[in-house]
């Protein structure tokens, strides 16, 4: 077993950081940090960081600022990544800062939780385009050093509901559409248009026109809806460096998990919003149908002792080295997310690994429809009525499930209609279903 230079701990409710640094590809290091540099655009990375700050305080339904500021950091060797959630976690915030943002350090590998305090807070409201700035990340935390000045912050716990948000956030992106791109001015014309935090929740449809960015009332074609349009504010800090902006949406026109990436000077801005404000991440049953798979505790566990810190995960390698078809070893990803272990990058249409503590029980721990399914099944619950309809029994009555389309008469699925995942009848369903194919 390597040795840590810190510990990491796991508790009901929280996830204390301090491995990251400790584990490279090559095996255990004691170094203390994984990266020493300074920034090339000081002023990017500075007011992307207060953004990451102003979106984690924040609760986005019935506006109320709260006390968290605790982005994740990970160094994947070619970048810089921040990011966190809102206080309501219907937020999803990543900043990325690139390999070209830097200079005078090699960026390493590994992942922290910090906290920007107000010390630190003032310091980056105070940076200018022409300041000197370095940045210190490791396992002791984040330090910003300016001539004079240096704030530095320590690790702290990450919110349990987080890890359970990142795996779902990973799995909602991955299956969005690139629906739009717009140049500088066009961004910056929308972003500036935008709602305030504190203002009234406004919905809308956005779509492409010749000024850009248009914010229609009914659906068109190619349009994406995004509820709660204030979520986006956090952006405008950002405004005089944004260079572009891409919107990625659901596949058909229809309200959905919504994501902007905005373009910067050696990094990206990506907001993601859940289909509703009032929504977190969290509860969004995204990663459901993968674990459904009959062998995917096994696969996963193949595929985390191959993982190599990539910036970009290269599911074909991984389907060489573990022997596995890539579908495989898609739903072993997906385990991974559920204990935040990797993550998807609109950008690159790649899952990146970051390094969390690995807890194989979380899928369970995490999805209680996934084990109410899987009770339904040992039970023998699931009955093959023929064709495409199957019956699930229950204690309060039997439900009728179809594969095409897939649906279940349960009140749950009623409610929700598939829009925050499968309900426990239809991943029982798919249990049987695979246990019988494999």
């Amino acid at each position: 077993m390597p040795t840590f230079t810190g510990a990491s701990t796991l508790t009901d409710t929280t996830l204390g950081l301090a491995l990251g640094p400790a584990l490279t590809p090559d095996g255990a290091t004691l170094r203390a940090g994984f990266f020493h540099g300074f920034a090339t655009r000081p002023q990017v990375l500075a007011r992307g960081l207060l953004v990451l700050a102003d979106v984690t305080a924040t609760r986005y339904v019935n506006y109320t600022p709260a006390s968290l500021r605790d982005p994740v950091l990970t160094a994947n060797g070619d970048r810089l990544r921040a990011e966190c959630f809102s206080a309501c976690n219907g937020v999803y915030a990543r900043l990325d800062l690139l390999g070209d943002g830097f200079d005078g350090g090699d960026i390493g590998l590994g992942t922290t939780n910090v906290d920007i305090g107000t010390t630190m807070r003032r310091q980056l409201s105070a940076m200018r385009r022409s300041d000197l700035l370095h940045l210190d990340v490791g396992v002791a935390g984040m330090a910003l050093s300016q001539p004079g000045t240096t704030s530095v912050e320590r690790p702290v716990d990450m919110p349990d509901r987080w890890i359970r948000a990142l795996g779902n956030t990973a799995e909602m992106h991955r299956g969005l559409r690139r629906a739009l791109d717009c140049d500088a001015a066009a961004a910056r014309r929308f972003l500036a248009a935008l709602p305030p935090v504190t203002g009234v929740a406004r919905s809308g449809w956005l779509t492409a026109d010749r000024s850009g960015v248009r914010i229609a009332t009914r659906p068109a074609r190619d349009a994406v809806h995004v509820a709660g349009l204030h979520r986006l504010a956090a952006a405008k800090r950002l405004l005089p460096h944004v260079q572009g902006l891409t919107l990625y949406g659901p596949a058909d026109p229809v309200p959905g998990p919504v994501a902007v990436e905005v373009h910067l000077p050696a990094g990206r801005l990506t907001l993601g919003l859940t289909e509703e404000p009032w929504r977190g991440h969290s509860g969004e049953g995204a990663l459901l149908p993968a674990l459904a798979a009959p062998t995917v505790m096994e696969d996963a566990e193949l595929i985390s002792a191959i993982l190599a810190f990539d910036p970009v995960v290269d599911v074909s390698r991984l389907a060489r080295e573990s022997a596995l078809d890539d579908g495989a070893v898609r739903d072993a990803l997906a385990v991974l997310a559920s204990s935040g272990r990797v993550g998807w990058d609109l950008h690159d249409n790649a899952w990146f690994h970051r390094e969390l503590p690995d807890d194989p029980d979380r899928a369970l721990a995490d999805n209680p429809r996934l084990v109410a399914a899987r009770a339904l099944v040992d039970d023998g619950a699931v009955t093959d009525d023929g064709g495409e309809v199957w019956t699930v029994r229950t204690a309060r009555g039997d439900h009728r499930v179809t594969r095409s389309p897939d649906r279940c008469t349960c009140t749950w699925y009623l409610r929700h209609a598939g829009r925050r995942g499968p309900c426990k009848h239809q991943l029982a369903v798919r249990i049987t279903r695979k246990d019988a194919l494999t």
